[in-house]
């Protein structure tokens, strides 16, 4: 392609700010950042904004390359076919090439009482309403903080450190995805912070009143906040565009980042869906992505053939209130193993990922092309899509062998 390229990139988060950063590379692209607010926001922090212990947000000036247009707003539908977004405030942005990291968040509002009574934290306004609703309420207050996966762990333990009496229901195992040993040192401190912990299968809940949460096994829990952390899921923008996605409402991609109707989008985080394959919901697979998704674009410009996508995840770390955590190590398929760092040294490591985190993508916005991670070697990825190839799932070959882009990650 000659002459400059517009490229737009619709969310400001992880994925978006990587990718938006990573695309500077080039003099002759013009890089639009669309978010709908002005703050980034280390969404990773959300827990301690709702314990007072962090506000959550960074100024962007801090992780933003200067050559990127940061646009205050919101998309409300893109137009694949005139290579145009619209915009929330009114008017049309037009493009060359579009990356899709609108994120993720809340879920399970189809679960009765939800929408009305309980509390989400997947977004920076949700965490803050929560704050404002514990703030009045006495510290007495039954708190409920319904699932047990890293959000509710990292929420109840923060709360109980706090003074607050919480009860943590897991509607299932508490987070399945630690290893055993990993899973019995985060209960031991869940305990020693006074967290009730409520697992197993009969606790699934059923219903949320205005003080009560309701259990699959008949128990109600007396619940002046109900707090929710149960599932993620991603805006409809893609669907109501009518672009190609995934049950969840993912953007369904090949191994490039690629939409499967359009060469001139790209997905990048937890809205995207590599051959109906979509990665971990987490920040360790946002920032690679996006990576991936600007290189995809870059090659596109320079007329090159893009790389297929290698990607792998080597822990899950986790805080257990300001002094201790765990780092719950895994192989490369993302398997939790035995070995795990707990308590303070692992609040320590915690600490430190999440300051790393800002770091890569400053990194990245004063030497773009300077991440490395995403080109990892990608030997699980290959392993799952080999797997999925020999169950004969339909979408997955269909997907790789779009547009002649085979390839093994």
């Amino acid at each position: 392609m000659t002459g400059n390229s517009e490229v737009v990139v619709i969310g400001g988060g992880y994925a978006g700010v990587m990718a938006a950063n990573r695309l500077t590379q080039r003099d002759d692209v013009t890089v639009t950042l669309i978010n709908p607010r002005r703050t980034f926001v280390h969404r990773v922090r959300l827990h301690q904004l709702v314990g007072g212990s962090d506000d959550a947000v960074v100024d962007y000036r801090k992780v933003l390359a200067d050559g990127v247009r940061l646009t205050v707003d919101s998309v409300t539908r893109i137009d694949a076919a005139g290579r145009q977004v619209t915009l929330a405030s009114g008017g049309t942005l037009g493009y060359d090439y579009l990356i899709y990291a609108v994120g993720s968040g809340s879920a399970g509002r189809n679960v009765p009482g939800v929408a009305d009574h309980a509390y989400p934290v997947a977004t920076l306004e949700e965490a803050e309403r929560l704050r404002q609703v514990l703030a009045a309420a006495p510290v007495s207050a039954p708190v409920t903080v319904v699932g047990a996966g890293p959000a509710g762990i990292e929420t109840a333990a923060e709360l109980a450190e706090t003074g607050r009496t919480v009860t943590l229901v897991c509607g299932g195992v508490l987070n399945p995805y630690l290893h055993p040993r990993g899973r019995r040192a985060v209960a031991g401190r869940l305990a020693a912070l006074g967290v009730t912990v409520l697992d197993g299968p009969d606790t699934l809940v059923t219903e949320v009143t205005r003080d009560t949460v309701r259990l699959a096994d008949g128990r109600e829990l007396p619940s002046e906040v109900t707090v929710w952390t149960a599932g993620f899921g991603v805006p409809d923008l893609a669907a109501r565009s009518g672009l190609s996605t995934d049950a969840l409402g993912r953007l369904r991609t090949d191994e490039t980042l690629t939409s499967v109707d359009d060469p001139r989008i790209v997905a990048a985080g937890d809205s995207a869906a590599p051959s109906d394959l979509p990665l971990r919901m987490s920040c360790q697979a946002a920032m690679p992505l996006g990576a991936r998704a600007a290189d995809t674009v870059l090659s596109r410009i320079a007329g090159e053939r893009p790389a297929p996508l290698k990607q792998g995840f080597g822990a899950q770390c986790i805080s257990l209130g300001r002094r201790a955590g765990i780092f719950q190590f895994a192989d490369t398929s993302d398997v939790a193993v035995g070995l795990h760092i707990p308590g303070r040294p692992g609040a320590k490591v915690k600490e430190l990922v999440c300051r790393g985190i800002i770091r890569h993508l400053a990194e990245e916005a004063h030497t773009p092309g300077g991440y490395k991670l995403h080109r990892a070697p990608g030997t699980a990825r290959s392993r799952q899509l080999r797997r999925a190839e020999r169950n004969q799932a339909p979408t997955v070959k269909a997907h790789l062998n779009a547009r002649g882009e085979q390839g093994r990650p």
